[in-house]
């Protein structure tokens, strides 16, 4: 039964994170913050997710399917990493065979141009969204208890000299991964 219900969170997180492996995390935080799914138990948190994106992210592969095996190993172990990084990627396949097969027929349609054209900015906004998420769980500490820690101040000094860095010399992600791992210890995070 677990199983099923992780394929079910997945498969619908797959079916509707349209932008790529970012756009999944909306989907995670309201697992996280509703209590429902796989999650019906209360075990994920934000900071889990956080803690889970920031390993995504480091791991070869796309962040999505690292994200959803990694969910999905904690909820069921290996059986439940396959499942999830699975039943993420059912549901683009299926698209993408069904629009490669119609879209030749109907490439001409002004329709199909302005259905196309809207999910440009339904995209974007997921994953400025994904974004806005990822950046508040780095930088903010909600369950701090004094008032002047809720914010992370080494954090966002990593935080801005990366965008700063990253801007400006663009250099391979592997150079700023592991800048942040060496920040990380020094300044004892």
């Amino acid at each position: 039964m677990n199983l099923l219900i992780l394929v079910a969170d997945f498969f619908r997180i797959g079916l509707f994170s349209i932008g790529g492996g970012l756009a999944t995390l909306p989907f995670l935080f309201e697992l996280a913050d509703n209590a429902i799914g796989i999650n019906s138990a209360g075990w994920l948190s934000r900071e889990m997710i956080g803690n889970m994106l920031a390993t995504a992210q480091s791991l070869p592969g796309p962040i999505g399917a690292n994200l959803s095996a990694y969910v999905g190993y904690e909820y069921a172990g290996i059986p439940g990493a396959y499942i999830a990084s699975l039943s993420l990627i059912i549901p683009s396949i299926i698209i993408i065979i069904i629009v490669s097969r119609t879209l030749e027929a109907f490439k001409g349609s002004v329709v199909v141009q302005n259905v196309f054209s809207g999910f440009r900015p339904a995209a974007a906004a997921l994953l400025s969204a994904a974004g806005f998420g990822a950046i508040t769980l780095s930088l903010w500490n909600a369950s701090a208890p004094i008032w002047y820690e809720y914010i992370r101040w080494k954090e966002g000094l990593i935080f801005i000299v990366l965008f700063i860095l990253i801007l400006k010399l663009k250099k391979h992600p592997i150079v700023y991964i592991a800048l942040a791992g060496v920040l990380g210890v020094v300044l004892q995070l």
